[in-house]
């Protein structure tokens, strides 16, 4: 009965929202459809659970959809001299490309009489005589793969350079190395022909174990030249792909492991985000060109501004996120109040909460297995990873319904889907040591295993957050706030933004395990912090955006007002302890852990909006990276044969491959989000396309760890969760 109720409800207010609602809702209307409309298909997280509740403004919210195509949500880092990173340019320069792979074949067939001869001045009659030996050997169609020639014993290392340079630059379809000479303290340089170009698979390659032989440098940091940084840096541009994803497909077309790639931070998976990527060229000799090349191949996925950088990338090395979000459908009681509402976001900023991405997107939320493993309920915890869930696809709701009646490990995994990277870890576990539930939870990636605990630390902070708000507002510092001391605070900020989370994620999406890096609660010293007394109050020294509140931790202070028993007792009612340990197991504790500081309150930078118009719903309202290169490309085609400017191209010239044909960005995007479930009916079918809509797009820049979708829900009031923006697509 409750169930035809709800349906009954649902139809009633799609009916109320197509034909007198659309200009007078308000947030309390939303809020009632989210609890009581959707757990009719679906049970979601509402985002009270996790503390968010509050608002900086009083403005009434207006309806818009986040999201409704992933074009809708475009991210570009922010390095840490706070340059925005685009995507300019898809080619390989010249300084990259000079060393390119010989074709032995090629090389031979010459006499190479000049070289010889600079050879013969380098390295002297004897030598150069045996190299002309060696090359005429090989021009004859001899077999020589497996042998070589040792040049005369030098104790001159610079001499001894100078010749492996020569080779390299001069005859690079042989290879050096050196040996031990005869002598005590001589070496030998040894040249060979260079089989390594075949990858080894040539008929005539043996493994190098069974030459009994170690690698000629080739392929060492020797060879790289000197000139060159040992990484490889690029921009990463990506459609509806998370990080990992895109680079586990790179690295899976240039036969490396894929951690041998290092980034800042991810980005979210249904949005177009450019990043920076960085890769040990003089391990693994991938030259820019190489990787260039890969755009031909590449679905959804782009690398360009190739250059060499002396130094990698770590987690959590970057300044933030610069964001432009387009919010679709809007519409208000007025265009004044969208207007206020984005002015007033631009001046106050949002609540810096946690978003709702922290804690999963599953009906069971992440800090519940956090909270779980900190009291030491290991059983527990492994229970909420693996029974299922509400809402689950059918699928995978079917493999846990099957391993909780059967107890079957081994059919389980060959069911599970790969990404489910904690619940395979820990069955695989379970199967070689049974009952052992503590050992299966280590198991899992240390990274992922680690957000379970960080999840619920975020869980505290959002509710103290709330309460900071509801008790002392949001326009004035009161006693016994935390702020960072100003006398130390310049020297020690660019360590807050490494201590904070690297970037918005989604803790169910298992592919995505470095999505929170360790440098998000560093176990390191502690930032400069003070409590505020009444001289800082009388001094005027400290505002509403200096405020702090922390995320629990051994090493870090409470408010000294009333918000600081907040956590405490919201912890005590979890059965957790935040001075004492109830078990054992260090990093399952909150004492052990360092903790840190967030800002309570935090304002976009660099902010711009504007209202749009439009009548498709099929097509990007704000421009990608890769839109602005296509647009270039087309220019230069024009330029260069003028008789293309009669032709009719295509308004989208971002063209890509999708499952081998070749579709426009715009037809890609179209299917990608017909699939996801984002398009409304109306756009599925054609509808009025002269019907005009309101749509709000938002630029502005964010530190790393603040979540872009808590300033979208500012501005909306009203939850900024998958399925009720799903929903208002119906």
């Amino acid at each position: 009965m409750l169930k035809t109720l709800c349906s009954k409800l649902r139809r009633h207010h799609l009916l109320l929202r197509k034909t007198l609602l659309p200009n007078i809702l308000k947030p309390y209307y939303y809020r009632f459809l989210e609890n009581t409309l959707l757990p009719d298909t679906m049970k979601t997280m509402d985002e009270s659970d996790v503390g968010i509740s509050c608002y900086i403004s009083n403005l009434r919210g207006f309806r818009g959809i986040l999201k409704q195509r992933y074009s809708d949500f475009i991210v570009n880092e922010v390095d840490l001299d706070e340059n925005v990173v685009h995507l300019n340019s898809l080619e390989a320069p010249k300084e990259c490309s000079e060393n390119k792979d010989v074709n032995i074949s090629d090389q031979l067939n010459r006499s190479y009489v000049t070289e010889i001869e600079s050879f013969r001045s380098l390295a002297g009659n004897s030598d150069a005589d045996k190299l002309k030996a060696f090359i005429d050997e090989l021009n004859s169609g001899a077999d020589v793969s497996h042998e070589s020639i040792v040049l005369s014993p030098s104790s001159d290392k610079s001499h001894r350079t100078e010749i492996h340079n020569f080779f390299k630059e001069r005859l690079k379809f042989l290879v050096t190395d050196t040996i031990d000479g005869v002598e005590d303290q001589s070496k030998c340089v040894r040249v060979r022909l260079n089989n390594d170009r075949n990858n080894g698979r040539g008929r005539s390659s043996r493994k190098r174990k069974d030459r009994n032989d170690k690698r000629y440098d080739s392929r060492g940091s020797d060879s790289w030249p000197g000139h060159l940084g040992k990484f490889l840096r690029f921009h990463l541009f990506k459609e509806n792909k998370d990080t990992q994803e895109a680079l586990n497909v790179i690295a899976k077309m240039l036969g490396v492991q894929v951690r041998s790639f290092g980034f800042a931070g991810t980005k979210d998976k249904r949005a177009v985000s450019t990043q920076r990527v960085c890769f040990l060229v003089t391990v693994f000799k991938q030259q820019a060109s190489k990787l260039a090349a890969l755009n031909k191949r590449l679905i959804g996925i782009k690398v360009g501004d190739f250059c060499h950088v002396k130094e990698g990338l770590l987690l959590g090395q970057l300044y933030g996120n610069r964001f432009t979000i387009t919010l679709r459908g809007v519409s208000a009681e007025s265009e004044d109040i969208i207007k206020a509402s984005a002015v007033a976001l631009g001046k106050h900023g949002f609540i810096n909460y946690f978003g709702l991405q922290r804690f999963g997107s599953s009906s069971v939320p992440t800090h519940l297995i956090g909270a779980a493993l900190l009291r030491g309920e290991w059983k527990a915890a492994v229970s909420l990873i693996l029974d299922p869930r509400e809402g689950e696809k059918n699928a995978i709701s079917t493999v846990r319904e099957y391993y909780k009646e059967s107890g079957d490990i081994d059919g389980t995994l060959r069911q599970l889907p790969r990404y489910l990277v904690a619940e395979k870890a820990i069955l695989q576990c379970l199967k070689r040591s049974p009952g052992n539930y503590l050992q299966a939870l280590k198991a899992i990636p240390r990274t992922l295993r680690m957000m379970y605990v960080h999840s619920y630390q975020s869980y505290l902070w959002n509710h103290a957050a709330s309460m900071r708000v509801q008790k002392h507002g949001f326009d004035q510092v009161v006693l016994g706030d935390l702020v960072y001391s100003k006398e130390e605070y310049k020297v020690k900020e660019s360590f807050v933004a490494e201590c904070e989370d690297v970037n918005d994620n989604n803790m169910d999406d298992y592919s995505n395990l470095d999505e929170i890096s360790e440098t998000d609660l560093p176990e390191e010293r502690n930032i400069p912090v003070k409590v505020i007394n009444e001289e800082d109050l009388k001094s005027g020294t400290y505002t509403i955006d200096d405020v702090l509140l922390p995320l629990p931790g051994s090493r870090v202070i409470y408010p000294s007002n009333d918000i600081g028993e907040v956590y405490r007792d919201l912890a005590q009612k979890d059965g957790i302890s935040l001075t004492e340990t109830a078990h054992k197991i260090k990093e399952f504790s909150i004492t052990n852990m360092t903790g840190a500081y967030r800002r309570v309150f935090q304002k976009p930078k660099d902010f711009e909006w504007e209202l749009l118009s439009y009548t498709d719903g099929t097509i990007p309202l704000a421009e990608t990276d890769f839109d602005v290169i296509a647009k270039s490309v087309k220019r230069k085609v024009i330029e260069e044969d003028p008789a293309n400017g009669s032709k009719e191209l295509p308004a989208d010239s971002s063209a890509i491959s999708v499952g081998g044909d070749m579709l426009s960005g715009k037809v890609c995007e179209e299917k990608i989000n017909n699939e996801a479930g984002m398009q409304s009916e109306k756009s599925q079918s054609g509808g009025n396309a002269e019907e005009s809509q309101m749509a709000l797009k938002l630029s502005f820049t964010l530190p790393a760890s603040c979540y872009a979708t808590m300033a979208v829900r500012e501005l909306l009031k009203t939850s900024t969760s998958v399925a009720f923006h799903k929903s208002l697509n119906d």
